[in-house]
């Protein structure tokens, strides 16, 4: 039975689907891997950018098509796909514009030598394992600066984006990547804890589930290889003060329902002071009221279906276990009657321990809202979680804020923003929210070989 397959979930109707590899296919991708890998490490930097400028350069010419194909796959409203796919062109250019000079050599000013120079080398073939809900976003921010340094790319995407990670590597080729630079495995799980053990692999970053986290990082610590994970996010948006409710609120909706709530650093948890807690309720619900749902291929659609019936019941079963422990319902709270696993945007206070809502990562349109006395119990709060991926802090007064947000157990912190990712930009957490950065020069330090090379005379 095919494992990969386009399923609609604005009308729950089956698309098309794709047979899964057998085991002389997951033989041949890593054959290819590491054979691409023997060749396009000897490419100039100069070339393997040029090849990612041309990248970026496709991904704004074939915008609309990107757009439309993730719309259908996972339900991303087509205005936002369009903003996903605009981002991956960025981070493909960043690395096409800053690649090569991140490579430059680094000479150490350590004495006892007539030379000691550190070089940035790649180490071989990667495997990429890659969520749903940021189809273009998410292999971008891994396959782009590991090519540019001249590692090559197994990458296996979600079950349920097969054609738009068949789109991805189609536009490699257009761009003049080698074929065997960047393979698109449609694999089992169990075969790619083969292919992360098989020794010409050399390395796997993975952006998804806590769950799959723990699987991924022990077969590969069993095996010797780097890992860099990208996991859950509880994310806070603390609010200390505002001297202008209606736009923290219309922030604050804005970024919780984008992508239908489905991204890890969107905000979960607003964390709220007294003085501001009964207004900033008020108004945000009201904000969740009247968002309304649609047909993501629809340009007009500002909130599409959650990824898929599965994911839907989830989240209801989330909300259900919150009210029925006591926790008030101020918006929301039910899936939409008809096809397609449409979601309330749900709002939740009074939210306890006791609660799943309180500890677990609500991956859909729902928000949670608490009351603090002071900034101290805000950041109590904040940290109470076993994530820390990012947090925001917003108030007029930025050397309060500040102090705040550096006081977040989180790997990214924002002052009067939220969620700012800019392919300059470090992307990563601490916690149970995972291991490694992404993005930036420092998304090229995490599966590279930093040799030293130490000279000195007879």
């Amino acid at each position: 039975m095919a494992k990969y397959k386009t399923v609609n979930p604005a009308t729950g109707e089956t698309v098309r689907e794709f047979e899964t590899l057998d085991d002389a296919g997951v033989e041949s991708a890593l054959a290819r891997a590491h054979s691409g890998y023997l060749s396009w490490r000897t490419t100039s930097a100069e070339e393997r950018a040029r090849i990612l400028g041309r990248t970026a350069d496709l991904y704004a010419e074939r915008e609309d098509e990107l757009a439309r194909m993730i719309a259908l796959e996972m339900g991303k409203p087509v205005r936002e796909a369009k903003g996903e796919v605009k981002l991956s062109s960025a981070i493909y250019r960043y690395y096409a514009d800053n690649g090569p000079a991140l490579l430059e050599a680094e000479r150490l000013d350590v004495p006892g030598a007539d030379e000691s120079v550190v070089y940035r080398r790649p180490i071989g073939a990667l495997v990429g394992v890659m969520p749903w809900n940021y189809p273009y976003y998410q292999v971008a921010r891994f396959a782009a600066p590991n090519l540019v340094l001249g590692n090559t790319v197994l990458l296996k995407h979600a079950p349920n984006c097969p054609q738009s990670s068949l789109l991805m590597e189609e536009i490699f080729r257009q761009a003049g990547l080698p074929e065997d630079a960047y393979v698109n495995v449609f694999a089992t799980n169990e075969q790619i804890a083969d292919m992360i053990a098989d020794p010409r692999v050399q390395g796997v970053s993975l952006t998804g589930s806590e769950r799959a986290g723990i699987s991924v990082a022990e077969t590969a610590g069993r095996n010797l290889k780097k890992v860099v994970l990208e996991l859950g996010g509880s994310d806070v948006f603390v609010v200390l003060d505002t001297d202008d409710m209606d736009a923290t609120v219309k922030t604050a909706t804005r970024a919780r329902l984008s992508n239908a709530g489905q991204a890890c650093n969107s905000p979960k948890r607003f964390i709220v002071t007294e003085p501001n807690y009964d207004e900033f309720v008020a108004k945000l619900a009201e904000s969740f009221k009247a968002t309304p749902t649609g047909d993501p291929l629809d340009a007009k659609t500002v909130l599409g279906p959650l990824s898929s019936q599965t994911a839907a019941d989830s989240l209801i079963e989330q909300i259900e276990d919150a009210v029925a422990k006591g926790a008030t319902l101020l918006a929301g709270g039910k899936k939409i009657d008809g096809p397609g696993s449409y979601v309330e945007p749900t709002l939740l206070v009074d939210v306890t321990p006791e609660m799943r809502a309180y500890s677990e990562e609500l991956f859909g349109p729902v928000g949670v809202v608490y009351k603090v006395a002071t900034a101290d119990e805000a950041v109590e709060l904040a940290n109470s979680s076993a994530y820390g991926l990012s947090g925001s802090v917003w108030s007029t007064d930025l050397d309060g804020a500040r102090d705040v947000a550096d006081r977040l157990d989180v790997g990214m912190a924002y002052v009067n923003e939220h969620g700012t990712t800019l392919p300059g930009l470090p992307f990563g957490g601490v916690k149970r929210s995972g291991v490694g950065r992404e993005l930036g020069p420092w998304g090229m330090d995490e599966f590279v070989n930093k040799k030293l090379v130490r000279v000195s005379k007879k």
